[in-house]
């Protein structure tokens, strides 16, 4: 439905996309996350065409939009949520959601699909942040785009609202049968959201691929520490596993760069999420506690291998084990860990 090919945008001597590539089929949320400053608004407005790119081609529904064929913003059937609403303020939410809408009946549809059917006569200022967000999606849907461009769309919200809205935004794009890219720099958010996410480093994309492998199989040490905690132990991988200081780890995936040939051994670094650990008091064990952080739900931890690497662990709230303890570290995951290709002079991220 959406084909972009080598996309580059340049501001003055900035290069702030550079030939980002993406095809996005009908129906589908994908989530194009990055640190601040990656270029995903960018790309985004550009597909928008609120600015011209410098080279490359963008095609919605087949129709080119760029060079030659520029089509402005407002004939390319894209419907745009901006993080800061963007509600006309002299008028009532029906009066918003109806803004130039041809089909009075698409107003009533979202207005109560999204549960909005009570507060048609308010005014932007009397909503909460949620409320005013529902209004600017309503607003895009009742249009019938065959694009939907969210902008992060939950930034200006507070946290435990976030994962409440972000599920009913979902619901409403996928009831709307609408094909969306969803711009955000929170990976929970990204993953929660999206069929697809799109990592973009440095205005490039380095993984597409759908949120649970961008978390359990990352193609990078950058995609695997973006998409969440998780500790780096170096180990010999060989054919009947990876040896690191806890232990053997005979189902190590590793990505399929460098599965150890027979009578080979590789240098690598083994992946363990915090969740992946479990920590046994006992003595003489093979760390020491070094932090304990209450969370709510779970604890974390930080020890000390006794090689003198560190990890992370996160355990049941009712797991509570004081600092200075001495305790065996041990990988509980039944799933494949990531093992990455160590080289010298390898980059931290």
């Amino acid at each position: 439905m959406l084909s972009i090919e080598t996309l580059n945008i340049h501001y003055g001597d900035a290069h702030v996309v550079r030939n980002l590539t993406l095809h996005i089929a009908k129906g589908e949320i994908l989530a194009l996350v990055g640190p601040t400053g990656c270029g995903k608004s960018s790309a985004l407005r550009a597909i928008a065409g609120l600015l011209e790119p410098s080279k490359g081609e963008i095609r919605i529904d087949g129709q080119a939009t760029t060079n030659d064929n520029f089509v402005p913003p407002e004939k390319r059937s894209a419907g745009m949520v901006f993080q800061d609403f963007a509600l006309f303020p002299h008028l009532n939410v029906e009066e918003n959601v109806g803004f130039r809408v041809s089909e009075s009946s698409q107003v009533d549809l979202w207005l109560s699909n999204l549960g909005l059917k009570a507060f048609r006569e308010a005014m932007p200022e009397t909503l909460s942040g949620g409320q005013k967000q529902r209004v600017a999606l309503a607003r895009s849907l009742a249009h019938q785009p065959k694009l939907l461009l969210l902008d992060e769309p939950l930034s200006n919200l507070d946290a435990a609202l976030k994962i409440d809205l972000r599920l009913q935004i979902r619901h409403a794009i996928k009831k709307a049968g609408v094909t969306a890219i969803w711009v955000t720099h929170d990976q929970n958010e990204a993953m929660a959201i999206s069929d697809r996410v799109a990592v973009m480093r440095e205005g490039r994309i380095v993984q597409v691929d759908t949120p649970e492998k961008c978390y359990e199989a990352p193609n990078s040490r950058f995609v695997a520490k973006f998409f969440g905690d998780g500790s780096f132990l170096k180990g010999i991988a060989s054919e009947t596993g990876t040896e690191t200081a806890i232990g053997l780890h005979p189902f190590v995936h590793t990505n399929g760069a460098f599965p150890p040939s027979a009578n080979s051994v590789s240098q690598v670094e083994v992946l363990i999420r915090p969740h992946d650990v479990d920590l046994i008091e006992e003595t003489p064990g093979n760390a020491t506690v070094q932090t304990q952080a209450y969370e709510g739900e779970t604890r974390h931890y930080r020890v000390q291998l006794d090689s003198g690497e560190t990890l992370e662990a996160r355990l049941s709230h009712e797991h509570r084990i004081q600092p200075e303890t001495r305790v065996r570290a041990v990988v509980k995951s039944r799933h494949p860990l990531v093992a990455f290709h160590l080289q010298k002079n390898q980059p931290s991220t």
